[in-house]
């Protein structure tokens, strides 16, 4: 806009004023200025002064003269005077005003709003209250005076405005009538609020909101604040009118409070407040706190520890209300009642927050089923019981659970009828157990059922007879299951007696069975009794003690023979009569109807032997019926006469008794006479007589078969004549024996044709020594400390030794030798029949020669060890031997000798196929006679074998006397005497050399003394080393097969002892294989 100002002006003198100017344009520091020349003529020239600045213009180009005038202030109101200037002469000046364009405003701002309303603000135009201003807006003007407001800002309020809404200004600043090119802007009101918020849909964490939008408008934004949080969400992403906003990872069951603004161009609305909450979170676990069969108490934590939430629970159309609150701690209880046993309910917990609920937690649960009422016991064993009941509720749907002892057993319901059957078994016999059935429902048991119940009882499995009579017994058990709690019922001939175990201390029950018959046997059943439960019986019988025999008679006797005669007893067939041997008495030939004989043979001549004849009846015996008997006395032999009295009496000589005998009686010359000894003198007889002499013995009141002797009395003169002619006899007679003898030698010892050896005795070098010179014999050999004995027996050293031994150097069999120098000769070793190996044949044993050309009359052995005992009963049986002879201890100075092979007792005992029993036993001081029976199970067949044990004779030495030894090789020789046909008698001591070799050697020697008057102690020896090595082992051994002969010959006073000594290293050891048999150190 331009402003002109003309003025009128006098005529210069000089020259003419510049007559008007006008403003051609302005600018905020600027003015371009033009005016028409003076007078229009060019020769002119101007002068500008304003501010104290001059500027000449020259005048002389152009039609109008125009001036820029520049670093002008903006919004300023200038005097300006205008000099026409010619020739150097200035005008009187012409002086116009005129403004500067004022500055715009360069900012204006809202300094408040409303949905209708704008308060503007801006600073003032240079600060300057000389300025107007114009806001244009909507075709509507509002001035304002910038010089009313006393600051340097100016406010305006602007109204009647429509919410939301963009309006563009353009505010002018006014001075001195000229507009500044103007401020042009833009502004909104504020938009309307929201009016009503809605919640489409919830979640726990996620709410969906739902609005209209403002004024239907898609220009609006919303800002969403809750929690700290802004969402903006954009209107015009929604094609209808409503807007849809999901906000989500919120927390469940919480109250969240919203402010909604509109938001147009970056303003806000006022805000819409609203609040809403997100889906409470259900609840995870209920569990029951407790049950029972009508009612359960629910418990579960509250929901996020919170106690607003209250709680819906439904079940069966109920709905029950819990208030959360109502529960001080984190955990929420809730009884439910009026329920039914056994049933499975079906609930939704429902966590209630503001009215809005949770998704809910879908549970079941079920109540206590009822208990089982009553078990029965179907059937039981030792080791089981069936148990029965009814199902309870009649339902299939329930299973059970049976506890006892520790043990769980699950049972199902689901088959069968109405009744549940269930066997218990791997019980304990007669055990009282205490059982807990629960009845079970979806994992839940019932309070139980308690019941006991006790298993059969086991039986008792053996019964003893601790003792008997004719009339009772006593019967002896072991408590079963060495229980006291255990009674007994005892049932017999239709009699029961209870016992009750608990009255003993101990674990044996004892019982008397009284008024029973003799000799009777019974049956009897034991029922183990248990909390009245018995156990199936034990079947066993027994007898009583049968009565004895009340008399025997002898039916005839001889010296050697006894045949006795008893009545039966009770028609019992089996007897057993006793004196040092027993006899067993069966039915059979010896048996009568009514009436047992037995013959007794085998004994000593005119002895007096005590009897005891037991009645025996299965197996048991009476008391025993005692009785003594005599056989006859043996005849008198060796009788003889000897001169006495001067020719008038004789002195009648006989040998020693074979047996016993209490006298003898000499008849004769009308006289009779009794006698003790072995001698009687004759007096009152007739010189040169002959008399016939009768001689009977006598034991008590038996005689023996009467003997006759002629002798005559002292002849006197013809004494030279007769003893002339008896020395030719006695020389005629010893010459005649002399070359018996000779021919008979090979044959004293066995056959030199003989199987097992086959040797040759030297026909020279060992001679035989004729009874009467033997003690000069003996005494020859004693002579210089026993020289001639060391010379002869050191000469039998090497004897056999060059045999073969390979059997028992096999590697198989070196564990079955109990020293490694004693190995069976092959030639002669005992061969066992083969069983497992080629090696299972061999046995350390040797046979053995005896008298009168048997080359297998003895075994030689050794000493049984552990692993060879077996090996020893086969061979005695094998070989069918009758009779055992040891020489040994099984320990010896604490050194194992020989294994004992034989029962500890009389419990029997197996060895391989073979089952050994003691019989009886008799132990006198030196020794103890055994009886065996020995079964081969294999056939049943069953075997007597004696067993003849010598315990006082040292190892490598020998007994203390002669006497003790003698008498039993004489027990011994009258066995085998009496079974002839049986097979060899088994030796042994250890070793089975030394103690054995003497034993043999002794009864060989004494056979020959006695049948030949000669003894060959050399040639005996040198024939046994060539079966077995080392027999008769060392030289004190050797003395004392002599020193046995003497004493045969002789009265023991005349007796004189030869010093013992030991070869004690001529024996070694197997020590590895007596530590691998039986663990002992070595021997």
């Amino acid at each position: 806009m331009y402003a002109s100002f003309f003025h009128s002006l006098p005529l210069p003198l000089a020259s003419s004023n510049v007559y008007s100017a006008f403003v051609r344009s302005r600018t905020e520091t600027g003015l371009i200025l033009q005016w028409n020349k003076v007078n229009n003529s060019s020769s002119y020239s101007y002068r500008l002064n304003y501010n104290g600045i001059n500027i000449n213009i020259n005048g002389s180009e152009g039609g109008s003269v125009v001036i820029i005038i520049s670093s002008l202030s903006s919004g300023n109101k200038y005097t300006f005077t205008f000099y026409t200037v010619f020739e150097g002469v200035e005008s009187s000046g012409f002086n116009f005003t005129s403004v500067t364009t004022p500055s715009s405003v360069t900012d204006v701002w809202v300094k408040s709003r409303t949905e209708t309303g704008l308060t503007l603000q801006w600073n003032k135009v240079n600060n300057s209250s000389s300025y107007s201003y114009r806001l244009n807006y909507n075709g509507i003007n509002d001035i304002i005076n910038g010089s009313a407001l006393g600051d340097n800002v100016v406010t305006h309020n602007i109204s009647s405005l429509s919410p939301g809404t963009k309006y563009s200004f353009t505010l002018y600043t006014v001075f001195e009538g000229v507009e500044s090119s103007g401020f042009n802007f833009t502004n909104v009101t504020t938009p309307s609020t929201v009016t009503h918020v809605l919640v489409k849909s919830r979640t726990e964490t996620e709410l969906i909101l739902e609005w209209d939008k403002v004024n239907n408008s898609s220009s609006y934004s919303y800002r969403l604040i809750y929690d700290g949080k802004n969402d903006i969400i954009n209107g015009s992403d929604f094609g209808n009118n409503v807007v849809n906003h999901t906000v989500s990872s919120l927390s469940p069951g919480t109250k969240y409070t919203f402010t909604l603004y509109t938001v147009f161009e970056g303003v806000e609305s006022s805000g819409f407040n609203f609040t809403n909450v997100t889906t409470p979170s259900s609840v995870t676990d209920v569990w029951v706190k407790s049950r029972t069969e009508t009612e359960l108490i629910l418990e579960w934590n509250k929901v996020n520890n919170i106690d607003n939430y209250s709680y819906r629970l439904i079940y069966n159309i109920m709905n029950i209300t819990i208030n959360g609150s109502d529960f001080e701690n984190d955990t929420v209880t809730r009884n439910i009642s009026s329920l039914s046993p056994g049933t499975k309910y079906t609930f939704t917990l429902y966590t209630v927050f503001e009215e809005v609920e949770s998704s809910g937690f879908n549970f079941t649960n079920v109540t206590t089923p009822s208990s089982v009422n009553s078990i029965s016991v179907k059937s039981r064993s030792e080791n089981g019981l069936t148990l029965q009941w009814n199902k309870v509720n009649n339902s299939n749907s329930y299973s059970y659970r049976l506890n006892y002892d520790g043990i769980n057993i699950t049972i199902n319901g689901s088959e069968g009828g109405s009744v549940v059957n269930y066997t218990v078994s791997s019980l304990s016999p007669g055990t009282k157990y205490t059982f807990t059935l629960y009845t079970v429902f979806e994992g839940v048991e019932s309070s139980g059922f308690n019941f006991t119940n006790v298993t059969t009882p086991s039986i008792v499995t053996s019964v003893s007879v601790k003792s008997r009579t004719e009339t009772w017994l006593i019967l002896e058990w072991n408590k079963v299951n060495n229980s006291s709690s255990y009674s007994y019922r005892l049932n017999y001939n239709e009699i029961n007696n209870t016992i009750n175990g608990s009255d003993f201390a101990n674990n044996v029950v004892t019982h008397n069975i009284s008024s029973l018959s003799a000799g009777t046997k019974y049956s009897f059943t034991f029922y183990t009794v248990f909390e009245g439960v018995e156990s199936s019986g034990f079947n066993f019988t027994n007898v009583t003690t049968p009565s004895s025999v009340n008399s025997v008679t002898v039916k005839s006797r001889t010296e050697t023979e006894l045949i006795l005669e008893w009545n039966k007893v009770n028609n019992i067939d089996s007897y057993r009569l006793n004196n040092d041997r027993t006899y067993r008495i069966n039915r059979g030939s010896e048996v009568g109807d009514n009436v047992v004989t037995q013959t007794v043979s085998g004994l000593s001549p005119g002895t007096k032997y005590n009897f005891t004849l037991y009645t025996v009846f299965e197996g048991v015996e009476s008391s025993g019926f005692n009785f003594t008997s005599i056989t006859i006395p043996a005849t008198v032999t060796g009788l003889g006469c000897k001169y006495a009295s001067g020719g008038y009496g004789l002195t009648v000589f006989w040998d020693p008794p074979v047996g016993e005998r209490t006298g003898v009686k000499v008849d004769g010359n009308g006289q009779s006479l009794n006698a003790s000894g072995e001698s009687l003198s004759i007096g009152g007889l007739q010189p040169a007589q002959w008399y016939t002499l009768t001689v009977t013995a006598l034991s008590w009141d038996l005689q023996s078969n009467s003997a006759s002797v002629t002798c005559q009395t002292d002849p006197g003169g013809v004494i030279a004549g007769v003893l002339v002619f008896l020395l030719l006899v006695i020389i005629l007679c010893v010459g005649i024996f002399i070359w018996r003898r000779k021919r008979a030698l090979p044959s004293v010892f066995g056959n030199s044709k003989s199987k097992s050896v086959e040797h040759n005795l030297p026909s020279d070098k060992y001679k035989p020594i004729p009874l009467k010179k033997f003690p000069e014999h003996f005494i020859s050999l004693s002579r210089d400390d026993n020289r001639g004995f060391s010379v002869e027996y050191e000469d039998l050293g090497t004897v056999g030794t060059d045999q073969s031994r390979a059997a028992a150097l096999f590697p198989e069999n070196k564990s079955k030798n109990r020293f490694t120098n004693v190995l069976a000769y092959d030639l002669s070793r005992v061969k066992l029949t083969q069983q497992d190996g080629p090696d299972s044949d061999y046995i350390n044993a040797n046979y053995m020669p005896g008298y009168n050309r048997n080359s297998r009359q003895y075994i030689a052995a050794q000493g049984p060890l552990p692993c060879t005992i077996s090996d020893f009963w086969r061979m005695v049986w094998e070989q069918k031997s009758t009779a055992i002879v040891m020489l040994t201890n099984c320990v010896e100075n604490g050194r194992p000798k020989c294994e004992q092979y034989w029962p500890l007792d009389y419990t029997p005992c197996i060895y391989g196929n073979l089952l050994v029993t003691i019989q009886s036993e008799h132990k006198e001081k030196s020794w103890t006679l055994r009886e065996f029976v020995v079964r081969n199970k294999d056939t049943s067949e069953e075997r007597t074998v004696m067993h003849f044990h010598f315990t006082a004779w040292p190892d490598h030495g020998v007994p203390a006397g002669t006497d003790e030894l003698i008498q039993f090789r004489e027990l011994v020789r009258h066995h085998i005497e009496r079974f002839p046909t049986s097979g060899p008698t088994v030796v042994h001591c250890s070793a089975g050399v030394g103690r054995t070799g003497t034993l043999i050697a002794l009864d060989t020697l004494l056979q020959q003394l006695v049948k030949e008057e000669a003894v060959n102690i050399a040639a005996c020896v040198h024939h046994m080393r060539l079966n077995r090595p080392l027999m008769v082992q060392t030289e004190s051994q050797y003395v004392f097969l002599h020193q046995c002969i003497m004493d045969s010959l002789q009265p023991k006073e005349d007796f004189i002892p030869e010093p013992i000594y030991e070869n004690s290293d001529m024996i070694y050891a197997n020590s590895m294989v007596l530590r691998q048999c039986s663990g002992n150190s070595p021997v």
